[in-house]
């Protein structure tokens, strides 16, 4: 948990992917937030969070998720967006780049 803060609350971009194993939809965003990230660089990091691993982080009031795949986008500690489902990677990519340029 500390060190989930501790990115979340860097200057550089954080993508947030709340996912499940044995969550079909997750596995279908897996290899877009790879191509997001290969897309991105430098300029983003991504960090997946197994749900039924993490339930204090899932329960947490501050991120509320209900359903999986979520993904949020934190800067400086601050939520900028977040979305559930899958999004094809352009818009995903469109997304960050409007919440953090």
């Amino acid at each position: 948990m500390d060190k989930f803060n501790q990115l979340i609350n860097g200057d550089k971009p954080v993508l947030v992917d709340f996912f499940a194993t044995w969550c079909g939809p997750c596995q279908m965003l897996a290899p877009i937030l790879k191509e997001v990230k290969e897309d991105m660089g430098d300029d983003i990091t991504i960090i997946k969070i197994d749900v039924d691993k993490n339930r204090q982080l899932m329960m947490n009031p501050q991120f509320q998720v209900k359903g999986v795949p979520t993904i949020m986008l934190f800067q400086n500690g601050k939520m900028l967006w977040r979305q559930s489902g899958v999004l094809p990677k352009d818009e995903i990519v469109r997304s960050i780049r409007q919440h953090i340029n």
